[in-house]
């Protein structure tokens, strides 16, 4: 039926005597309505989508605007509200002495529409009359509406000014929650945000990082996206796009979000939208052929069959949904099926809607016979015949395959149906009240016949009962119910039939930890594939490697970088490599820490025994020239540059091969102070002994020097003396300078060496005595200790003797250096000191061979790390000791073991004198200088 509804009327007052009143505008609005009961529930539900449009004209009054876009779904909810208030009526246990009535307007999905009945009803009459109520039937005592969540937005609003209850069955926005804006909202419908966090723990539940997001241009898609978006993006989800549906229809608007869908990499696509608005985009999805994606469906489609459309299952197989609870209803399949087409002008468009034809005609032929059967009581029998396109009004809606009579997802149908008790309930409270134990006014109880919207609103705040043939409960804490939801799969079968499946469900009231549970097995996805798909900006980081955050992207788009040597993540996607303590080192993966490789030069390796062995021959060795020394202690050659300073250096070398063992081995304290000691102290003894049988020859070689060239002179002065007198006709003279002679003989004699055997021990004694002084001083103040090197290799822990004190270690061994400089020296200056030994040049090359080992040794050592280290400094004391045991030794053992003949006191005497007329040999072969010159001389001839 058409009503002429509110009307604002404009009341001017002229004078005190003159008033008019002119009606503004007449509202159109469709809808049932039965107001002739106790009292009246209101009702709104969107049975069109759309308001039509209008010409734009302004040169006439304006007229309300029709609807168009008929919904058979939402019509459903409609005769439910009828249904559940007949149900009502009928019972005898809930409101026996009330009848109620209705009052149900089509919204048509505006806000405008919900706005003019809401006016309608708070006025009471066809003709509004804001802020009175004008009317003067039964009082209205709720809305049951408006629809969707921007509708009771709207109409809340206007009806919390007057504490007006409004139960609502879809909106579901978060906005909703607010006592102070909407003081007298409730709903049936669980709270958004329960659903927001139910999506968002999907989603995380999956693993999918890389997300689009639809929403509906309005409060509920807008409120819905934005909660859902923080709690993912806390968690670390990003967003690949988000759209806004346009509510008006716009073709650009939507090829855009189609272009946007099918370029973005995301597989998942969350859309908060009721299927009024979504319907257009999923029509231009299938005609673009967009596919392969997963998309995650708000309660407000999830089970619409608006949605169903031909080549839906391309596009959405495998949907995810939230529903809200479903219920079965006895009864109410029959009461849709029973509908009378010709009893409302919306009925009647339905059944011209679902059936494509038109009532028209019939309709008059049906009050024709009402009139008939009013007046004779039998229906009339005329008949004409149909023309073509005329509905009967019995063609049978059990045949159908229609949304309006699928009676197997009843959600919002259900809700529908809640929110009719929920104020029925209420009224029973309020009519059983009894007198004197009421809450209003000191115990005073509300009239149900004259009762005003807020004594109501007290009732239904506090209702609680539980819902006939489901036996839930139904109560309200402020204004909402809990947030229960199932987990909805969208699968198709072979024959392209959908089915809902309940996969899961989640419960906001129940502990964290438990609020969603999920069968993944049971979950069919977008092209009948089992795995879930995968929907990241970039792949998973595994361990070993770090996220890498892209300039100018998501944080969700990432690079994996690896992680440096000695870094690990042991997680994916780590943000940061973990640094392994000092240790440990990453594995080749660098996903884990592993203890890292303790390196020392072991006695048991092949290096260490090779070692070990060649110390111990080089020790052998020397031991075995100390015992041929002693075997031949008595003998000039032993006792020729004394034998004790002899011993010493070969106790010094002994030492000297044997501190080497010391340095394998794995290090302690003890080892580190005992090898640097015993090698700085052995080679002071070695040196200083050196430096001692040197001084000795030096000297020598200097006084033979020095005789050399006394001898020199006096046979040149007697020569030139024989020549003079040769000159002058003497007679043969023979000349002599016996001064010179004895002063050859006597400097050059042995037994005068100005440096006895006393002074060469005392020299080697005191040089090794400061030596032993500075180690101990080095011991006492820094000692060497071991140490963990995990600085010089990676993946080593080199373990060393730590010097304690570079300052003390380098003075240590630069007076080594120094002693081995003067000995040198001494040895270089003797090298022409010969006898059968040549003992000086012995010396002489030993001393080279010392320098140039270790000359060597600094390059090799600072290039090599670990226990090569030691290595190179093991071979660097070998070989030098064996240089200084070889040069120094292997003559005179050669002497005394090969050529034992040799070694007597007049084969230590001069060797052949030179062809350059020089004389060379050792200090006893000075006391034949001055009987070579006197030689000389007498054989010169002297002239007549």
């Amino acid at each position: 039926m058409n009503f002429t509804l509110l009307s604002v009327w404009l009341c001017s007052v002229k004078g005190q005597a003159e008033s008019t009143c002119k009606l503004k505008a007449k509202f159109n609005l469709s809808g049932y309505k039965d107001v002739k009961k106790k009292v009246v529930v209101g009702g709104m539900f969107p049975v069109h989508m759309r308001i039509a449009s209008t010409d734009g004209n302004t040169s006439r009054v304006p007229v309300s605007s029709g609807c168009e876009g008929f919904n058979f779904r939402t019509f459903r909810w409609t005769q439910t509200m009828l249904f559940a208030i007949n149900e009502i009526n009928e019972r005898k246990d809930l409101l026996p002495n009330t009848d109620l009535g209705y009052v149900i307007y089509d919204s048509c999905f505006t806000i405008s529409k919900a706005v003019e009945g809401t006016l309608t009803y708070l006025t009471g009459q066809d003709e509004a009359v804001p802020n009175y109520r004008c009317g003067s039937g039964a009082p209205l005592a709720a809305l049951v509406g408006a629809g969707g969540s921007d509708l009771s937005i709207a109409t809340a609003r206007i009806l919390g000014l007057y504490h007006f209850p409004q139960v609502s069955y879809f909106s579901s926005c978060s906005a909703l929650e607010s006592k102070f804006q909407f003081p007298t909202f409730l709903r049936t419908i669980p709270n958004d945000k329960h659903q927001s966090t139910a999506i968002a723990k999907l989603v995380l539940h999956f693993g999918w990082t890389w997300v689009g997001t639809i929403a509906a241009d309005d409060d509920y898609g807008k409120y819905g996206i934005k909660d859902f978006k923080e709690q993912v993006e806390e968690a670390g989800v990003c967003i690949s796009f988000s759209e806004t549906l346009p509510k008006v229809s716009s073709p650009e608007d939507i090829q855009r979000i189609v272009q946007t869908v099918a370029e973005a990499t995301a597989k998942i696509i969350v859309v908060f939208s009721s299927d009024v608005d979504l319907s257009p985009l999923i029509t231009e999805l299938i005609r673009h052929n967009v596919t392969n994606r997963t998309w995650i469906a708000s309660e407000a489609w999830v089970t619409s069959a608006l949605i169903m459309q031909p080549g839906v299952r391309s596009l959405l197989g495998g949907t995810l949904g939230f529903g809200i609870k479903r219920a079965t209803i006895p009864g109410l399949e029959q009461h849709l099926l029973d509908l009378d087409p010709f009893a409302n002008p919306l009925t009647e468009e339905f059944w011209e809607t679902l059936f494509n034809c038109t009532l028209h005609y019939n309709k008059a032929l049906w009050q024709m016979d009402q009139r008939a059967k009013e007046v004779n009581g039998t229906l009339s029998k005329a008949k004409r015949a149909l023309p073509d396109g005329l509905c009967t009004g019995k063609e049978d809606l059990a045949r159908l395959s229609n949304t309006y009579t699928d009676v197997s997802q009843l959600r919002i149908t259900y809700s529908v149906y809640k929110a009719v008790y929920a104020v029925a309930h209420a009224l029973h409270n309020m009519e059983h009240c009894v007198e004197g134990k009421g809450p209003f006014n000191g115990k005073d109880c509300a009239d149900i016949t004259n009762f005003e919207p807020w004594q109501l609103m007290y009732y239904l705040k506090n209702v609680r009962f539980k819902v006939p043939h489901t036996d839930e409960e139904i109560y309200f804490e402020d204004g909402d119910v809990e947030g229960f939801y199932e987990i909805i799969n969208w699968q198709f079968d072979s024959n392209g039939e959908i089915s809902y499946i309940s996969v899961g469900q989640y419960n906001g009231t129940a502990a964290p930890e438990d609020r969603m549970t999920i069968k993944n097995d049971s979950i069919v996805w977008n092209n009948e594939v089992l795995e879930p798909p995968r929907s990241v900006c970039s792949e998973n980081c595994q361990p070993g490697t770090r996220k890498g955050i892209r300039q100018g992207e998501p944080v969700c788009c990432f690079d994996c970088i690896p992680c440096a040597d000695g870094e690990i993540s042991n997680t994916t996607n780590a943000r940061e490599c973990i640094l392994c303590s000092e240790d440990d080192w990453s594995n080749e993966a660098h996903d884990a820490c592993v203890p890292k490789i303790i390196e020392f030069l072991a006695f048991g390796e092949p290096l260490g025994i090779t070692l070990i062995v060649i110390s111990a021959f080089g020790a052998l060795v020397t031991i075995a020239v100390a015992v041929v020394f002693i075997m031949n202690i008595g003998t000039p050659l032993v006792k020729a540059n004394d034998a004790l300073l002899s011993f010493s250096l070969l106790f010094s070398l002994v030492v000297t091969f044997l501190c080497s063992i010391v340095f394998l081995g794995e290090p302690q304290n003890w080892s580190c102070m005992t090898s640097q000691v015993a090698l700085a102290l052995g080679f002071a003894l070695c040196l200083s002994s050196i430096m001692g049988k040197a001084a000795v020859l030096m000297l020598r070689a200097q006084a033979l020097k020095a005789a050399r060239a006394r001898s020199k002179a006096a046979a040149k002065a007697a020569k030139a003396a024989a020549e003079a007198a040769a000159n002058s006709g003497s007679p043969d003279v023979i000349v002599t300078n016996t001064n010179n002679i004895n002063d050859v003989n006597t400097s050059a004699n042995p037994e005068v060496d100005r440096l006895t055997f006393a002074h060469q021990r005392a020299m080697a004694a005191v040089a090794t005595l400061i030596q032993a002084i500075a180690c101990t001083v080095w011991l006492i103040v820094l000692p060497p200790h071991a140490f963990k090197n995990t600085s010089a290799q990676n993946i080593k822990i080199i373990l060393e003797c730590d010097e304690g004190s570079v300052v003390f270690i380098c003075c240590i061994f630069a007076y080594d250096i120094l002693l081995a400089l003067i000995a040198f020296i001494f040895a270089f200056i003797a090298r022409k000191l010969e006898d059968h030994v040549s003992e000086g040049k012995s010396m002489t090359f030993g001393m080279l061979v010392f320098f140039i080992v270790w000359i060597s040794f600094v390059p090799a050592y600072l290039s090599t790390r670990g226990k090569f280290m030691v290595a190179v400094q093991i071979f660097a004391i070998l070989a030098s000791s064996f240089g200084l045991l070889t040069c120094i030794f292997l003559p005179k053992c050669y002497v005394l073991l090969v050529k034992p003949e040799r070694n007597k006191e007049e084969l230590m005497r001069p060797r052949v004198k030179p062809r350059d007329g020089t004389s060379t040999g050792t200090s006893a072969s000075l006391a034949t200088t001055a009987t070579e010159v006197t030689a000389t001389t007498a054989s010169t001839p002297i002239d007549d």
